[in-house]
């Protein structure tokens, strides 16, 4: 059931408030749902039962990796015992270069017994090669069994309610010291947080689909705020809480790491690229999917580092959705209640507290995969609370779009959860997984389906992304340096002096009516979607985008002298913001 209420606020831009004011009211109200959960009992959520037979589940994903793995290497004693020697390299220099806090005391004597494991089966040259095998199978069973508890989620009830008490109560206080007057504005209920972080998009449609299937949530990723605003979002729609990968670096942190426990995460370690730890990252994934819990990935692998809406998506856990339908269908779950259901999410922000270490670590790529190390505005706890009393007591909004849900071969499902075709047929999803009349297992077809799903993830992610008034000042300020430079490649443009940066308003102004003008176009069209600022004057647009883009970093991506004219502080950061409208063609504009 849908509780209706319209909320209208007029002040986010302190300086403009009387001016804006009836504007406001005329055109930025939007109506908040309160929604009912569609699982009211914490007994029938899927991560409340997964936590119940955690054990036996750790257990399961470690057999499930540790044959997975041996499948690839084809049962290939010397080529299992190049793995196991690879990985204990890798892990032994992981230890040594870049150790984490949230690291296990006993990683040293972990590795150093596995060495010891690998030098005792070398050196015993009478072993056949069955006995080998064997020998070196025990070695992978240990090593699957570590990465297989280490990835697991340590998800408790309890702690998720409180949590979510915390987070809507804390930031709501903070929002309302913002916009509220007078000494008790801290504990004013005036203002709550759907004020500042918009939802948007086909939510009936997704309450609708978890109560039939299994949904996994695939949103984009610009911050490493984006976790507990996801979590935030599943708890406001209603729906049981999801399990999610979350960098391990956040569990450095300890204000994260209690989070991140309590809303279900489970520990993704970038820094280890061995086949081992990702072929049990993936089993535990699919898993997890098969067992009926929502899942949630940010399919980008990690936070955009150039602001760019994603393009090449990381395939490993994507294909874990594939494989899990594909096994449901195996199992003879035909009904709807082994579907699993792909849904794209964009989160929209003005500003992005990280972006001016993103871009530079973006920047200072030569193509290659770089080492980089995780030392950004979130090293400590002290650090993101200092951030987030800041962001929630700015008058800069939120919006999260969610998409329309998909089958696992990117077709659009309805709201009973049936899969249809581009003309509106209802197509079985199960003949994708068919050969000779019997449900197969195929890898490079399902290879094949994955980088298909992929592709149209992304194009889902450019449909429903949300244009903001900072989007749209920055990708103009940006393009119109660009032109004037033409000759200029992006280091030499970023290298210009503070003089060659200067834009004159009404060129800007008559530039910015122009992509605006493209904009409406495309959203006529269906390929992208803008906030409700943007149906102001153009000058309005401008001061309101002015006042948003980059507004918490020291040094602005877009200001406004005294005498109008445009002119930027960090060009590098305004060519972040510039990026959110890559890809839509708007540059041939210019």
């Amino acid at each position: 059931m849908l509780l209706n209420n319209t909320t209208v606020d007029s002040s986010f831009f302190p300086i403009f408030e009387g001016f804006y004011k009836q504007i406001y009211q005329l055109k930025e109200h939007y109506i908040k749902h309160q929604y009912d959960p569609i699982l009211p009992k914490k007994q029938e959520w899927p991560v409340v039962r997964l936590a119940r037979e955690r054990k036996e589940f750790v257990k399961k994903v470690a057999s499930q990796a540790e044959q997975r793995i041996l499948d690839l290497i084809g049962k290939n004693p010397e080529i299992l015992k190049e793995e196991l020697e690879t990985t204990l390299y890798r892990e032994k220099l992981r230890i040594k270069q870049n150790p984490w806090d949230v690291d296990p005391d006993d990683e040293g004597p972990f590795w150093g017994e596995v060495k010891t494991n690998l030098l005792q089966i070398h050196a015993s040259v009478s072993l056949s090669k069955t006995k080998k095998m064997e020998a070196y199978r025990e070695v992978l069973q240990k090593i699957t069994s570590r990465y297989s508890e280490e990835i697991a989620s340590n998800f408790k009830a309890s702690h998720y309610k409180f949590t979510r008490r915390v987070v809507t109560f804390g930031f709501s206080r903070l929002l309302n010291a913002a916009r509220v007057k007078g000494f008790g504005s801290f504990f004013s209920n005036q203002y709550s947080l759907q004020d500042k972080i918009q939802i948007t998009g086909q939510t009936t449609q997704i309450r609708e689909l978890a109560t039939k299937g299994t949904i996994v949530m695939v949103p984009t990723h610009f911050s490493n705020l984006d976790s507990i605003l996801i979590g935030w979002i599943i708890s406001v729609l209603g729906m049981p809480p999801f399990i999610y990968g979350a960098g391990l670096n956040l569990f450095n942190i300890s204000i994260f790491a209690y989070f991140m426990n309590a809303l279900g995460a489970y520990k993704v370690d970038r820094r280890k690229k061995n086949l081992m730890y990702l072929e049990t990252l993936k089993t535990y994934s699919k898993e997890a999917i098969q067992f009926g819990c929502h899942s949630l990935f940010f399919p980008g692998g990690t936070r955009s580092r150039s602001g760019i809406i994603e393009s090449k998506l990381k395939l490993g856990l994507l294909s874990t959705a594939i494989e899990a339908q594909r096994a449901n269908f195996q199992n003879g779950i035909k009904e709807v209640s082994g579907k699993i259901f792909i849904v794209p999410v964009t989160i929209n922000y003005h500003f992005v507290l990280e972006a001016p270490s993103l871009i530079q670590d973006y920047l200072s790529m030569t193509g290659q995969e770089r080492y980089y190390k995780e030392n950004d505005e979130f090293s400590t706890s002290y650090k993101i609370s200092k951030f987030l009393f800041k962001f929630f007591t700015k008058g800069s909004d939120i919006s999260v779009s969610i998409g329309q849900a998909m089958d696992v071969m990117g077709n659009y499902v309805d709201e009973e959860g049936n899969s249809l075709d581009k003309w509106g047929r209802i197509v079985d999803t199960q003949e994708y997984f068919m050969s000779n009349g019997k449900v197969t297992v195929d890898a490079q077809r399902e290879e094949e389906y994955t980088q298909m799903l992929g592709r149209r993830i992304v194009e889902e992610f450019h449909k429903i992304n949300r244009v903001f008034s900072s989007h749209l000042v920055a990708f103009v300020a940006f393009e119109l340096i660009q032109a004037k430079n033409s000759k200029l490649d992006l280091f030499d443009l970023i290298r210009l002096p503070q003089e060659d940066l200067i834009l004159d308003y009404q060129e800007f102004k008559s530039a910015c009516q122009r992509v605006m003008h493209q904009i409406l176009e495309l959203k006529k069209q269906g390929k992208i979607d803008t906030a409700p600022h943007l149906s102001r004057t153009m000058d309005e647009i401008i001061a309101h985008g002015l006042e948003n883009v980059g507004m918490y970093h020291a040094k602005r991506p877009l200001i406004q002298s005294p005498t109008g004219d445009l002119a930027t502080e960090d060009m590098s950061l305004l060519y972040f913001y510039h990026n959110r409208l890559h890809g839509y063609g708007l540059e041939k504009l210019f």
